[in-house]
């Protein structure tokens, strides 16, 4: 089930693999939507990382909340599940081929602060990172070619005032007045 607010999302989910993809998108789109992309990578990082260690770790069952936050410039990534045991960031580094070990020290490497607290009204526990987040920059503007072309003027009008009393009187029949320009008087 999803939910959101305007600026506040959860997903209730069974962290199995086969989600864990999918929350991934579902984190993505809302981020894009609240227009945070720089955030993206290191979000939906984070939150795989979270899911993989309930997966792994969580007892009794694989129910989890992922919550998604974003509150005075901060984006705050939760993951909530029944298990009450916190997680321990180990201090010694995993070796090269160790395949397990890591995730939590990579969410405090991609984020400004992380955290795990017991459930306050119940079993489980809540573990977090947060991110500084600030809207994405909007694109620059791109220049626009506009294309320029000459422009013809357009031939001069000569304006001609024809008086019918004064025709040409061997043009008499042929309905050709005289011609005077404008302004012009009789001659």
């Amino acid at each position: 089930m999803i939910t959101h607010s305007r600026r506040h999302c959860v997903v209730e989910l069974q962290a199995l693999p086969s989600r864990i993809g999918q929350i991934r998108r579902i984190v993505s789109a809302q981020l894009r939507h609240w227009q945070l992309d720089p955030l993206i990578d290191r979000a939906a990082l984070g939150v795989t990382e979270l899911l993989t260690n309930v997966h792994r770790h969580a007892q009794p069952d694989k129910t989890c909340v992922v919550e998604i936050e974003l509150r005075l410039g901060r984006l705050t990534v939760s993951v909530i599940d029944s298990d009450p045991r916190l997680p321990v960031l180990h201090e010694t580094p995993a070796g090269v081929l160790e395949t397990c070990g890591r995730g939590l020290a990579l969410v405090a490497a991609l984020s400004e602060s992380w955290g795990a607290r017991h459930q306050p009204d119940g079993p489980g526990k809540v573990v977090w990172f947060s991110l500084a987040a600030a809207p994405a920059p909007a694109a620059p503007p791109q220049p626009v070619r506009i294309e320029t072309r000459p422009v013809r003027e357009p031939a001069r009008t000569v304006l001609v005032s024809v008086d019918p009393a004064v025709l040409d009187p061997s043009a008499v029949g042929t309905g050709v007045p005289v011609a005077s320009p404008v302004g012009a008087g009789p001659g």
